[in-house]
């Protein structure tokens, strides 16, 4: 049954109604990502009452987070949380009701796969263009609906994909954009005003997604909230795409799949363990860093300074190198400190 009380002024609202309502509770929705747009993302969706969400991000919480990233707080950033780990505790006090699922872990190819398996709609929230790559690919494949997203500075773009009906990212963006190409957060930086219009947006047409409206949005979205302007791109299906015309998943394939990620905006690379299925002891890993550096860690993330550098380990075997934004450099010292 549902909680009328709690979600009244939603069901009031004649296209969502009691019906709708109850369809979006038995609704299941991956967020990947849980930064700016995830964290807002997973607020919206939360309190309307999806029934499960999972979300996905590789990362931890840090000061800077706070200015955009509306789930998180500074005892968050005390505690050296994953963000994934202290967005679900989050949601969990605003609606009990939602199944929460964190991942705190990378989006590989296989891992997509599963996840695009588990869930009805999949919303980007990340910020790189290898992983939605690697979501289209995916998608398309599976034929689950997909909303693209991104914000930079005052920029922000969405666009529904529907695979066998709508242009994918691929028809869009026919190929990666070469590295130093586009701008980032630690280059142009970006307002938060931008990340609420964009995730507001997205997430509402998340919503006609599931419920199958007829105004569900074909056009890729674009906004620019400093300048005030707001466009509608109607982009069709390409015949010769390479995804969506000839499935090719190019991007599901293990060698595509790189070990080494240079993240946004934070002078920092993520280095994946080579080996499938790794798993760290923590506490045993601490024990022999701890004749080198201070180590401090808990159940979801081992932190330590060396050299210069900060390296953050989780227990899938990644690390994030705060310090340097080159990849070798990177590699180097996780093979030193962390081992192959």
């Amino acid at each position: 049954m549902v909680a009328f009380e709690r979600y009244s002024r939603q069901i009031l609202f004649a296209p969502i109604g009691r019906q709708g309502q109850e369809r979006l509770q038995t609704a299941s929705v991956g967020i990947v990502g849980c930064g700016a747009l995830g964290t807002m993302l997973a607020n919206h969706l939360c309190r309307a009452g999806i029934g499960h969400l999972i979300i996905v991000d590789r990362d931890y919480v840090e000061l800077s987070n706070l200015q955009r990233q509306i789930l998180f707080d500074e005892k968050d950033v005390e505690a050296h949380l994953p963000k994934a780990i202290a967005a679900a505790r989050k949601l969990e006090q605003i609606n009990s009701e939602v199944q929460i699922e964190p991942l705190v872990q990378d989006l590989t190819a296989e891992e997509a796969e599963a996840l695009i398996q588990r869930v009805d709609l999949v919303l980007d929230a990340t910020d790189n263009f290898e992983t939605r790559y690697l979501l289209n690919d995916a998608c398309v494949k599976y034929r689950r609906p997909w909303i693209y997203s991104g914000v930079i500075a005052a920029h922000g773009v969405t666009m529904n994909i529907l695979p066998g009906e709508t242009a994918c990212l691929r028809c869009v963006f026919p190929e990666l954009p070469p590295p130093g190409s586009t701008p980032t957060c630690d280059t142009a930086g970006v307002l938060n005003g931008i990340v609420s219009m964009i995730s507001g947006i997205a997430a509402t047409e998340a919503l006609k997604i599931l419920l199958n409206s007829p105004l569900i949005s074909r056009a890729l979205l674009v906004a620019d909230l400093w300048e005030n302007t707001f466009e509608r791109l109607e982009l069709p299906r390409q015949a010769d795409c390479p995804t969506c015309a000839f499935g090719r998943f190019e991007f599901l394939t293990a060698s595509l799949q790189q070990n080494t990620t240079t993240l946004c905006g934070r002078n920092a690379v993520q280095v994946r363990s080579s080996q499938r299925g790794t798993h760290l002891d923590l506490a045993a890993l601490a024990q022999r860093l701890q004749a080198l550096a201070p180590v401090q860690h808990n159940a979801y993330l081992l932190r330590f300074s060396v050299d210069g550098y900060e390296m953050t380990v989780f227990p899938d075997g990644r690390a994030i190198i705060k310090g340097t934004d080159n990849e070798q450099v990177a590699r180097s010292l996780y093979a030193r400190y962390i081992g192959t």
